[in-house]
């Protein structure tokens, strides 16, 4: 039924009860009115009033759901759909609904993917000429002023190995950001070993407690989830060390069925769903590229939760 001859039926309906009322009841009215009859007339005026609104609320219920879900849907969290049982123009307009936000997802993870591998690829890029060029610049520049200060007096001396120290730790620094723009030891030595060095690195220079918990038989992972899940969890601890003033973090990484869960949880604040900036919808877009689920929840006893669900693909036979 077409929403026109929805709201028309649900109309006749009241004004045929309201006349067969009229009919069949014994009122009548007077001339001028009495105040008995007027009492009866805006009673009934009322009642068929309150049932018109009710049954139209009823009728227009599903646009009032779709209403709702046009104004809260989230690309970034898939799966929001209105059912559309029946016939009719409504039942048609949630089905188109549905058909769009398909649509939407499905270009939205392929845009977002695109975007994802260019920016790893850019990282790539960047590390690597940080790695050589800036890297080896200032390694030699190093063993220059090594050589300077054996031969230099006094005080001389001394300044060249204050340079030293400071050029050693840029070195050091440079070193670390190469290994947060792409970290050789996932492709080098998989994942595990890629989360103990971060973590390990994550402790050191923050001074928070850092805790693994990390299953002992993880299958086999394609390099896309791999490093999804290795990002996830470089995201999460820089908010836990910028945003969330914790104290302590547990890492964890357990295989279940058809299923590789990494769980990153803090002692910190917590965190509001409307409080979202940048960092957590980046880690949004990449659960999108390898098809996880990325729930983010208030911790047992205070703090934050973010766990990251990813498949596993099955091996062919």
């Amino acid at each position: 039924m077409s929403l026109f001859w929805r709201i028309f039926g649900l109309n006749a309906l009241v004004l045929g009860s309201a006349t067969a009322l009229l009919l069949w009841a014994p009122v009548t009215v007077s001339v001028p009115v009495v105040l008995t009859e007027a009492v009866i007339l805006v009673g009934g005026l009322v009642v068929m009033l309150v049932a018109n609104a009710a049954l139209l609320r009823w009728g227009l219920a599903p646009l009032d759901r779709l209403t709702r879900l046009m104004t809260t849907v989230d690309l970034l969290r898939p799966g929001q759909r209105l059912p559309a049982a029946g016939g009719g123009e409504v039942a048609e307009l949630i089905r188109t609904f549905n058909a769009m936000l398909d649509r939407l997802e499905q270009e939205r993870a392929t845009s977002s993917a695109r975007v994802l591998l260019a920016q790893e690829a850019e990282r790539r890029r960047i590390a690597q000429e940080l790695h050589d060029e800036v890297g080896q610049s200032m390694t030699a520049v190093l063993l220059a002023l090594k050589r300077a200060a054996d031969e230099a007096h006094e005080p001389l001396r001394e300044e060249l190995h204050q340079a030293q120290e400071i050029t050693r730790g840029s070195l050091d620094e440079v070193r670390r950001l190469v290994r947060r723009l792409r970290p050789g030891v996932l492709d080098d030595l998989g994942l595990v070993s890629a989360l103990t060095s971060l973590t390990s690195d994550f402790a050191t220079h923050t001074g928070l407690q850092v805790l693994r918990r990390f299953d002992g038989d993880l299958p086999a992972l394609e390099p896309e989830t791999e490093l999804v899940l290795y990002r996830v969890a470089q995201e999460s601890l820089t908010n836990a060390a910028r945003h969330a003033d914790a104290r302590r973090v547990e890492v964890g990484l357990r295989h279940t069925d058809g299923t590789v869960e990494l769980a990153v949880t803090d002692d910190g604040r917590g965190i509001r769903a409307a409080c979202e900036g940048a960092g957590i919808r980046g880690m949004r877009e990449r659960a999108l590229l390898i098809g996880a689920a990325l729930d983010i929840t208030d911790a047992p006893g205070g703090g934050t939760r973010i766990r990251l669900t990813a498949p596993v693909p099955r091996k062919q036979p």
